[in-house]
């Protein structure tokens, strides 16, 4: 049974996100991530331990102040980090969202997911009950790339996809083109085929591959692993968006 005033661990918050999701968003930073991306530029929410402790309703009232602002089509997007990694906190904080009315988006990679823990997915379609959108980060087809990039597989994360398609649930794809890393056209075709096969898609991104985080790794004292990377150029981001059929999802 899940604690009735579950604790959060935040990173940051951000009043007026414009990026995650339809409309105008109050984003949610949350504390941990499994995943090692090597090109992630928020290093610094890797760790478990950390961030700021907020109680639902607190964090709720923090947020809810906004709500002039978000108009219809705008709401509450919580991104990480990796989010499901706090899924209890995530979903009470979602159901008393959705009880007053709010669009919920959630921001994930989708690494914790566990296809085969039945008590996991009872609890995971729970949080989807009171989850209005998923924005899902797809950051590479090919399980062995996907681990070379990450440090992890990615058969769970596509099954996720599957599982929150199945259900319903609206879903955004995203896939960060980093030249040389992410954007193989094989790949992409592949990843354009897995979307296709997702009943749920509204619309599919890519984002290109920036430096912007770079200061974090250095600040962290962490070495940057990819130290000649650069950011792909317009025509290479249109390719990417042609393989991935990005016109077919509107949004």
């Amino acid at each position: 049974m899940q604690p009735c005033n579950p604790i959060g661990y935040v990173h940051s918050l951000e009043s007026f996100g414009s990026v995650d999701g339809p409309g105008v968003r109050f984003v949610v930073f949350l504390q941990g991530c499994a995943l090692r991306c090597k090109y992630c530029h928020n290093p610094e929410t890797w760790a478990a331990e950390g961030g700021e402790e907020w109680t639902v309703e607190k964090l709720f009232q923090r947020v809810y102040r906004y709500r002039n602002y978000w108009g219809k089509k705008g709401g509450i997007t919580v991104s990480g980090g990796e989010p499901l990694r706090q899924m209890e906190f995530l979903t009470a904080f979602f159901e008393l969202a959705r009880s007053k009315g709010v669009h919920t988006a959630l921001d994930t990679a989708g690494q914790p997911f566990r296809p085969d823990d039945p008590d996991y997915l009872a609890g995971f379609d729970r949080l989807m009950k009171s989850t209005s959108l998923v924005i899902l980060d797809l950051k590479e087809i090919d399980p062995e790339r996907h681990r070379q990039l990450t440090g992890k597989d990615n058969a769970n994360i596509l099954a996720m996809a599957r599982h929150i398609s199945d259900l319903g649930i609206p879903l955004w794809i995203r896939h960060v083109l980093v030249p040389g890393l992410t954007d193989d056209e094989e790949g992409l075709r592949r990843t354009a085929d897995f979307i296709r096969s997702l009943k749920t898609v509204q619309r599919v991104e890519v984002l290109p591959y920036h430096t912007l985080g770079l200061f974090k790794w250095q600040k962290l004292g962490i070495p940057y692993p990819l130290p000649d990377a650069v950011p792909p150029t317009a025509e290479q981001v249109k390719r990417a968006e042609e393989l991935l059929e990005v016109s077919r999802y509107p949004g």
